[in-house]
């Protein structure tokens, strides 16, 4: 099987494109109302965009060729979109409003509203919340900022201000034990790929390394045909499912392996997930290659921890939910912790797969910054969707496990990242 294009190189894709100068094909484009959301902001800024089916083509304007838009830019439920396009916006010399849907109005935009303001825009908003008002200053200032958190969205509205600052403006992670970065890097990555200039090294100290990443506001970029891979958060939970249910086997094709986004197999290979990679290669920007999982009873590994947390958990940060459903089949449990950043999701993810969980008969123990299962036979029940869209397709995967039937309200929030999610799990379980 293949699954529809990933969420965060969609996004991305097409902001940049849209960024570029000429015209972009963008194969596989996701198909969810996030990047829907982003396509419809872009149009509002005067960028000629057209649809055939998953292929989108882009008519690039340039890093200073946006309209000021005649309406409020909405964002939908898209926090990517509202994040991202803050920081193109911030460097236009035009004002805009960036608005949102309930959830996404309760979302933290503090995150950004204090590097932009550092770089010189102002920006209004209340109480740090959407709707954000963008009172765009060009050249921005370029600036060295340290994220307080690993934020893959925070660290990409930066660079793309930077895009429009007056010099180098760089970015520096929190440490880490690796020299990898601890957040999504899909945006350096095209931007690379697309000619702006990026430079990239780790500072080391007492033996742990902080990502760094500069971008010139010299740059310019030229457009490039992208082909958007599958989405490994999307994948993850069919590869739980088929982990789990023995004698089962899939293959999923073309699923992203970006490095920052594998924590996913490499948790579930330590738990005795029978996950094989195939296939694997690069396309434009981006690793990509094919998942073969059979199932077969999962247990922990010899001398494996049942305990996620730490620096692993920014690389795992939308499989939580899925997770979670795994850990109650696994001998030892699991827990979490160090996932406080779940609380302020689409929903309060800790609390809702703490509660639909207990609903479900699981034994479950909720921290502020996580929760631990046990071992559980769970149980048909009502389970609540809290209007998101990973804790819907999570307790659907853990209603596959569960002994009798198992209805979930407001399911059809899946359209926000996943609209095919049904149909495809209805064809396989079938």
């Amino acid at each position: 099987m293949r699954l529809p294009g990933d969420k965060s190189i969609s996004h991305r894709a097409a902001m940049l494109s849209a960024l570029a100068t000429g015209e972009t094909r963008i194969e596989n484009f996701a198909s969810s109302a996030d990047c829907a959301s982003t396509l419809d902001c872009l149009e509002n800024l005067g960028v000629e965009i057209k649809r055939e089916n998953t292929t989108i083509y882009i008519k690039g304007v340039g890093k200073k060729g946006f309209k000021k838009p005649v309406k409020e830019l909405d964002c939908g439920n898209s926090g990517t979109t509202m994040r991202l396009l803050a920081g193109v916006l911030a460097g236009q010399n035009f004002n805009s409003v960036l608005i949102g849907d309930e959830s996404l109005q309760k979302r933290p935009m503090r995150r950004i509203i204090e590097p932009l303001t550092q770089m010189g825009a102002k920006i209004e908003s209340t109480e740090n919340h959407a709707p954000l008002e963008i009172l765009g200053v060009n050249p921005l200032r370029s600036i060295s900022y340290k994220l307080p958190v690993s934020s893959a969205q925070v660290k990409s509205c930066v660079l793309l201000a930077g895009l429009n600052a007056d010099g180098k403006t760089e970015v520096i992670s929190p440490k880490s034990s690796v020299r990898l970065p601890t957040s999504r890097n899909h945006t350096e990555l095209m931007l690379k790929y697309l000619g702006a200039n990026i430079e990239e090294d780790y500072v080391e100290v007492e033996d742990e390394f902080a990502h760094r990443v500069s971008i010139d506001g010299n740059s310019k970029l030229v457009a490039k045909n992208f082909e958007i891979p599958s989405d490994i958060s999307s994948a993850a939970f069919f590869i739980v499912a088929a982990s789990v249910l023995n004698k089962s086997e899939i293959v999923l094709e073309n699923v992203g392996l970006n490095p920052t986004r594998t924590s996913l197999i490499e948790v579930l290979r330590n738990f005795g997930a029978n996950i094989e990679i195939l296939n694997q290669r690069e396309v434009g920007s981006e690793l990509i290659g094919d998942l073969r999982v059979l199932g077969q009873k999962i247990f922990a590994a010899e001398n494996s921890s049942n305990v996620i947390g730490g620096e692993t958990i920014a690389g795992l940060i939308d499989e939580i939910p899925i997770l979670a459903v795994f850990g109650t089949q696994l001998e030892n449990g699991l827990e979490v912790r160090n996932a406080e950043e779940l609380r302020i999701k689409e929903s309060d993810r800790i609390s809702a797969v703490v509660e639909n969980l207990r609903r479900m008969n699981a034994e479950v123990e909720e921290f502020s910054d996580g929760f631990k299962i046990g071992r559980s036979h769970l149980k048909g029940a009502q389970i609540d969707s809290f209007g998101d869209h990973r804790i819907a397709m999570a307790f659907s995967i853990a209603a596959l496990f569960a002994e009798g039937e198992t209805e979930i309200y407001g399911a059809d929030c899946v359209k926000i990242s996943f609209p095919e999610f049904f149909s495809i799990l209805n064809e396989i379980v079938n």
